[in-house]
């Protein structure tokens, strides 16, 4: 049996604005099944953006324990981020869980994984996934060389991405704040 393979989301936060981006390609061993699923969510009555890269069900289980994190520290995304991570890491089943997610509100964005790490860009751009090295390039070059916002400055690295790798899709799906 073939895993669910690959994805990217980008993360962009520049000049007061915030964005997360991701492909909607979903891979099962050599064949795509879907050209347009959904990784990117709006939370905390729309004020958090959030991604998600790796198994689906393990995402979506770590989006319905992030919402309760964002809301139960009153849209704090720092101190819910590290509280996420730390019941990740500790607690017997969620740390089975494989996925990462990026997360973003218009000042902080931090990339979040199983192993309890919290890290925090220093740039404002943050990528995972099969093509987040393709898209993280890009947007750095977009930053240096453009005056694009960040919502235009995700979509553009991402259709670059998407031109490169092969598990990342130009169905393009963008949040921004």
């Amino acid at each position: 049996m073939h895993a669910f393979h690959g994805t990217t989301i980008l993360a962009v936060r520049r000049n007061g604005g915030s964005a997360i981006a991701g492909d909607g390609q979903v891979t099962l061993g050599p064949t795509v099944v879907k050209h347009g699923a959904r990784k990117i969510r709006r939370l905390h009555n729309g004020q958090v953006l959030a991604g998600f890269a790796g198994s689906t069900a393990d995402a979506m289980a770590l989006f319905a324990k992030f919402e309760a994190k964002i809301e139960e520290y009153r849209g704090n995304l720092e101190r819910a981020a590290v509280e996420l991570s730390r019941d990740w890491r500790t607690d017997r089943v969620l740390r089975r869980l494989e996925a990462f997610l990026v997360v973003a509100d218009r000042d902080t964005s931090f990339l979040l994984s199983g192993s309890g790490d919290v890290i925090a860009p220093d740039d404002g751009l943050v990528a995972v996934g099969s093509g987040g090295p393709y898209a993280l390039a890009a947007a750095r070059a977009l930053a240096r060389h453009t005056q694009l916002d960040a919502a235009s400055l995700a979509l553009e690295a991402m259709k670059i991405a998407a031109g490169i790798c092969i598990y990342t899709n130009d169905s393009i799906a963008v949040e921004s704040l």
